[in-house]
């Protein structure tokens, strides 16, 4: 083919593809929205003007197709103009600011929140990091307008369906990425007819030869239901006919990689699910959706379980329906969806519904409103994740929700993930409500808070005002929004426990040198502040706490004459001349090790750990010569005279091998006061058993009463402490 037949083909195709932009446009804008869309494509064919895709089309084809997909949604004309403009920043010099000029803020600010989506710094992360990247950054775009995603999506569309002669393996990556991904915020966003269309795009290019096989099998199948379709479809129209009922009736196509998935989850061959029939009726109003479904349930017998009302509980993406499933003539089994045709246009369009039918009604409103809820918890866990990985597989539970229905004590309904427990629950309920949770009643039982909810429950969650966020929640929560709000709050905690902890440090030090850090020059901080690259004295006291930064370091520079000048060390500066004092409970800054478990009374040590605090070790540690050579950064601690809690140490026991020995031993244990935490058989024989038990005492004095008691009892043969 020559260059001006290659032009003139390119142009065809453009011609071709502006013609059915406009006319998708012209059935809901007005002429002048739909010159400012034409002006667009305008603008964008000269920007990209010598851009080739690898098929070989110019690059412009790309856009319009993205904008005609939006135009079959009904997008607005910004959406639209957005649409056609998305790669012109990336792939053009054109400006944001220049969009904004030559079109509107609206528009420029769309095509900017699309083009960041790709701009990112993949040369020091792998490509699962750049990928989950991109999608964080997706979801912040979406925070700002949804518009974003729907252009994203129309686009990702667009590339499946130009995958190509594109290498094996880069097509199943995308693929991959679109299930994993795309698709499931299609369906969360109620965009059935987008999802679908990427799940069976991605399914062919993911395994060719199961599409292939699949297609032909139901194509095969189709002649043979043909008379069985027609004959169900003239057996319901009759008799809603009969009852004055004016319903549309029409069978319904199942989707390739729906049936493919129930082939391949529940183990079937694809006769047992394609002998499955599926209708869906449209109706006039929610009454008439009741009404069919009493008609069709005593046209044909349904069958007990299969029914799901998704109008009074409607999905979590908004989507409405009656689902039924009966047993219909021949005995086949015959899958009814009844909804009414503002349910299905949400259900078909979702979310894109609302641009062009905000001004009818306010269901596409709530519908919004709803999207942008599920989004606000999304930023949220992307302000707790650690990396774009963690987001990623944070995202992909939310993404895939088998709901239940739950109920508050004042009987409104809240829908959660299946496996959801108590906590998450609470967290449902209000952030604010699971923090301060404490404990919970199921249908006014007191239930664990670990307790896995179940269709129907009515959950009342006990808070107090003093109650926060236990670490060990992580184990058992399963919604990220509960996941997200614990991080948040103990990252919160642990920040204002190393602030605390660090000014104490710091004022010890400072004490020392008979100094008071409130009485130190508010411009002498600053300097010390400017030159450690602190904002604030909170920062660098944090950075003290969590053991980054040592104090009587920080301590001999405030107070020596040259701030700026290197710290100068006398013999006794290393010396600690007055210990920190602690009480075992400050937090997550200061820890009790586990090796020695040291207890009120016992003489102890403590080390900073960069990054988590102070570490206290029993001074007797066997483990304190190991981490002396770790850790250089020592200092003396001393317990608080004033100390009103348990703390767990460690008993060896040596017992008689004998029925009964270790119920005598927990009984004794409770009588003098004692819990105990756990019990370890370390070594057995036919008379001699070594146990080891971890117990919560007081301190020194109560763990010396509870020794001595367990000595006198006959089957103790050897009983020591266990201090590492």
């Amino acid at each position: 083919m020559s260059k001006i037949d290659e032009a003139h083909t390119h142009n065809q195709l453009q011609d071709e593809l502006i013609a059915r932009l406009c006319a998708a446009l012209s059935v809901y804008l007005d002429p002048a929205q739909i010159n400012d869309c034409i002006r667009a494509y305008e603008f964008g064919a000269d920007a990209h003007l010598g851009q080739f895709r690898k098929s070989g089309e110019a690059y412009i084809c790309h856009p319009v197709s993205v904008a005609i997909t939006l135009a079959e949604m009904h997008m607005d004309a910004s959406g639209i103009m957005a649409a056609i403009l998305h790669d012109v920043i990336e792939d053009t010099p054109v400006t944001k600011k220049e969009l904004a000029q030559l079109f509107n803020i609206e528009v420029a600010e769309l095509v900017d929140g699309v083009t960041k989506l790709t701009k990112i710094d993949g040369r020091s992360q792998s490509r699962a990091e750049t990928q989950a990247e991109n999608v964080r950054k997706m979801f912040l775009a979406m925070g700002k307008d949804l518009r974003v995603i729907l252009v994203k999506l129309a686009d990702r569309l667009h590339n499946m369906q130009t995958l190509g002669s594109m290498p094996s393996e880069k097509k199943r990556r995308i693929a991959r990425e679109t299930l994993d991904i795309y698709a499931p915020i299609a369906n969360r966003l109620g965009m059935n007819k987008i999802r679908h269309k990427l799940e069976e795009l991605s399914f062919e290019a993911m395994y060719p030869m199961r599409h292939r096989v699949l297609t032909q099998a139901i194509k095969k199948a189709r002649g043979n239901r043909s008379k069985i379709i027609n004959t169900i479809e003239t057996t319901i129209t009759k008799r809603l006919q009969q009852a004055d009922l004016p319903c549309e009736v029409s069978g319904r196509e199942k989707n390739i990689y729906s049936i493919y998935q129930k082939m391949l989850i529940k183990k079937l061959s694809l006769a047992a699910v394609f002998d499955v029939y599926a209708f869906r009726v449209f109706c006039d109003s929610v009454d008439s959706c009741y009404r069919v479904l009493g008609i069709i349930h005593n046209l044909f017998k349904p069958i007990p379980g299969r029914f799901k009302d998704y109008i009074a509980l409607p999905k979590a993406n908004g989507y409405q329906s009656l689902h039924s499933i009966v047993i219909g003539p021949y005995g086949v089994p015959i899958e009814i969806q009844i909804r009414t045709h503002e349910m299905h246009r949400m259900a078909e369009s979702g979310i894109a519904a609302h641009w062009l039918y905000k001004s009818e009604d306010d269901k596409s409103e709530k519908f919004q409103m709803r999207a942008n809820e599920w989004l606000r918890d999304l930023l949220e866990i992307q302000k707790s994740a650690g990396d774009s990985l963690e987001f990623i597989d944070n995202l992909k539970v939310d993404l895939f929700p088998q709901e239940v229905f739950v109920f508050t004590p004042k009987g409104k309904i809240i829908k959660i993930s299946r496996g959801a427990t108590i906590i998450d629950f609470a967290y449902a309920v209000h952030t604010d409500i699971g923090n301060a949770c404490i404990s919970a009643r199921i249908d006014k039982q007191l239930a664990p808070l670990q307790t896995k909810l179940e269709n129907g429950m009515t959950v009342e969650i006990l808070t107090a005002p003093w109650a926060r966020p236990n670490p060990q929640w992580l184990n058992y929560v399963t919604t990220v929004k509960a996941r997200t709000s614990i991080r948040n709050h103990l990252k919160h905690f642990k920040q204002q426990e190393a602030i605390s902890l660090g000014r104490r440090l710091l004022e010890k030090e400072l004490k020392t040198l008979n100094i008071h850090l409130e009485n130190i020059d508010a411009n002498r901080i600053r300097a010390l502040l400017k030159i450690l690259n602190f904002s604030c004295l909170n920062d660098l006291l944090e950075d003290i706490g969590l053991g980054n930064k040592m104090p009587f370091l920080i301590a001999k520079q405030l107070t020596q004459s040259d701030i700026n000048a290197q710290i100068k060390l006398n013999d006794h500066d290393n010396i600690q001349q007055t210990p920190l004092i602690i009480k075992g409970t400050e937090g997550m800054v200061i820890t009790l090790a586990k090796c020695c478990r040291p207890i009120p009374g016992d003489h102890i040590i403590g080390y900073f750990n960069p990054g988590k605090g102070i570490v206290v070790h029993h001074h007797e540690c066997r483990n304190r010569a190991v981490i002396r050579k770790k850790h250089t950064n020592w200092l003396d601690v001393e317990w608080s005279q004033e100390i009103a809690d348990d703390f767990p140490t460690e008993l060896r026991i040596e017992i008689l091998n004998q029925r009964g020995a270790l119920a005598t031993l927990a009984s004794t244990i409770s009588d003098q006061a004692s819990n105990i935490e756990n019990v370890t058989v370390v070594d057995q024989d036919d008379s001699v058993c070594v146990d080891l038990i971890t117990l919560t005492v007081r301190d020194r004095v109560h763990l010396a009463k509870i020794m001595r008691r367990l000595k006198e009892l006959s089957i103790v043969l050897k009983i020591t402490r266990v201090k590492g």
